[in-house]
């Protein structure tokens, strides 16, 4: 049997009209040649995977013209990798993926997911040979198996809060270790010198750092101690930003840094402490979640103030014995009515080291201002000010109000903002005098008197100088300065710019920062003075007031041609070709 098709001039017609609109379609559609050329080659790639022929496929894949695409098939190619045991390669892998949320990704999918056993075993999860890849290519001489400090542990600073929260002054904390020798490891090479040497400008790369970050997380290791002092910084002097190489980076001085007596990471020349990265992720989240606001308050309750004023008001009707003994029993009466002030924490975690900080530095304040503390030169307590004239009776309970704010000249850019520069001490003190009613009510007063006035000038006035006898005022320094990088990098778009996303850093569920004890309550700050046989009696109450929206506004940001920020700018760019676990640079 035959078959025959016969065809109509009328169908036939119709066909070569058809054929005629499809090739004028085809001819009106632009298709790339490398379109037909990248459909084959993910075939290709995979095929390349399933033979576990890696290098080939990475070649393959980094041959890809869409970024998308390329980096795509390099996270895919990674997972691979580490499922087979291939670590070092899947690190290297995943370090030429641009796009970080990829990257992010494909970390996620890795760290959750078993890795073939190259030795033989089980299923369940073994991310040894990824550990014994980092330890051995990361700083090899910096972990603890070697005897190095690369384990990381949270110490006490200053004060420590037990586990009801109440706030205590460390004396020589149980389990405390001593200090530290100045922190010099062998580190790998980069380009640079030793990470604990010191520098006159260390740049540290946020989104470098991030990157690594993310990878020690997916082997299950916290970053190491130069990471967490970021580099050994002790200042932020300029934010930098780099378009073409996808870096945000901080620049300022750095050095070998050790633990002091309290437990702070401190430079080992200056004692000022390094900046922390656990802060900077913290001022980072609350950038995006609250505008650069928060703060805390250590404040009297309303019943503790009512009973001291009454008891005041009681003891005021009789004469006090005379004698030393008489008087310490009053003055013990006196301080169990004004019992604990309560503290709030507000825009941070309380638990996080930010608000440890605030709060410390603001308690620490009080003392000054009271005289329990000494200050520095040039700064006389509250309490030693007061002058009572003969025949004048001392003045009543006074509350008075201190509390730190932001203090900077401005911020100062170039005319692209790819340089930043911020002038100023960063912190200053106000004060205010408040009212307090016969049930204990605190009335703002919005007025602050001379004195008053007079010591929130001078601890302004001289707060470098308090700074570099309390550490602590110089860790509110640094909180001050990465808020304000956060800020700065938020407002003006920074992260886009570069196409970070920080889904490691800004990702609570990934980036664990360090949580202690929350603060809750502390021991009344007040002091007890005699003059000419009266008592003069203050009690001080305040907090930490950061908001760094204001310093955000448009004529906030100052171009200064003569400014040394374009040529920081220029010397401070990272190297066209550094490792890929590179992420500060000298």
């Amino acid at each position: 049997m035959s078959l025959r098709h016969n065809y109509s001039d009328r169908n036939l017609h119709s066909f070569l009209f058809a054929s005629l609109i499809l090739f004028a379609f085809l001819a009106s559609v632009s298709i790339p040649a490398t379109a037909f050329a990248q459909a084959p080659a993910a075939g290709q790639i995979q095929t390349h995977i399933d033979a576990g022929q890696f290098p080939q496929a990475v070649a393959l894949a980094q041959g890809i013209v869409d970024p998308a695409e390329r980096d795509r098939l390099l996270g895919t190619i990674a997972t691979a990798q580490a499922k087979s045991g291939a670590t070092s390669g899947a690190m290297q892998t995943l370090s030429s993926i641009e796009d970080d949320r990829v990257r992010s990704y494909s970390l996620h999918d890795i760290a959750g997911t078993p890795l073939q056993q190259a030795r033989g075993g089980g299923a369940q999860p073994d991310f040894q040979s990824l550990v014994d890849m980092v330890t051995t290519t990361i700083q090899p001489d910096t972990w603890d198996q070697v005897g190095g400090p690369g384990s990381v542990a949270p110490f006490p600073g200053g004060v420590y809060f037990d586990t009801k929260g109440l706030m205590k002054k460390v004396g020589t904390v149980p389990g405390e270790l001593p200090p530290r020798e100045p922190y010099r490891p062998k580190i790998y090479q980069s380009g640079n010198a030793n990470v604990g040497e010191d520098a006159t400008l260390r740049k540290v790369s946020l989104t470098r750092l991030e990157k690594l970050a993310q990878m020690y997380w997916a082997v299950g290791r916290e970053p190491d101690d130069a990471m967490l002092s970021l580099g050994g910084m002790t200042e932020v002097k300029y934010l930098l930003l780099y378009p073409e190489s996808g870096d945000i980076v901080l620049a300022g001085p750095a050095g070998p840094w050790k633990r002091d007596a309290e437990g702070r990471l401190v430079n080992a020349e200056t004692g000022r402490p390094t900046l922390r990265l656990d802060d900077l992720v913290v001022l980072m989240r609350n950038a995006i979640s609250t505008q650069g606001r928060f703060g805390c308050s250590i404040t009297p309750t309303q019943e503790n103030l009512a009973r001291t004023k009454a008891f005041l008001a009681e003891s005021a009707k009789k004469s006090l014995p005379p004698g030393a003994a008489a008087r310490n029993r009053w003055l013990a009466e006196l301080r169990d009515n004004m019992g604990q002030q309560t503290i709030e924490v507000h825009g941070v975690d309380p638990r996080t080291r930010v608000a440890k900080i605030i709060v410390e530095a603001d308690y620490h304040m009080k003392l000054v201002g009271m005289g329990i503390e000494p200050g520095v030169e040039g700064v006389e307590d509250y309490i030693d000010r007061i002058v009572v004239p003969a025949g004048q009776a001392a003045p009543p309970l006074d509350v008075l109000r201190w509390w730190f704010t932001l203090n900077y000249e401005g911020i100062y850019a170039t005319e692209d903002r790819t340089a930043f520069e911020f002038r100023g001490t960063g912190v200053q003190v106000l004060s205010e005098n408040e009212m307090l009613t016969a049930r204990g009510e605190r009335v703002h007063t919005g007025k602050s008197d001379a004195l008053n006035r007079a010591f929130a000038r001078d601890f302004t006035k001289h707060f470098d100088a308090l700074a570099e006898r309390y550490p602590i005022y110089a860790e509110l320094q640094n909180i001050a300065d990465l808020a304000l990088v956060a800020a700065v990098i938020e407002a003006n778009g920074m992260a886009s710019r570069v196409g970070w996303h920080r889904t490691h850093f800004c990702n609570g569920r990934a980036y664990n920062v360090a949580l202690g004890v929350a603060p809750k309550t502390v021991e009344t700050v007040i002091r007890h003075r005699m003059i000419g046989g009266g008592q003069i009696i203050a009690g001080v109450s305040g907090g930490v007031i950061i908001h760094t929206k204001p310093y955000l506004r448009q004529n906030m940001f100052t171009a200064v041609p003569s400014s040394p920020m374009r040529p920081a700018h220029v010397a401070s760019a990272p190297k066209s070709k550094m490792p890929w676990n590179a992420w500060w640079w000298d």
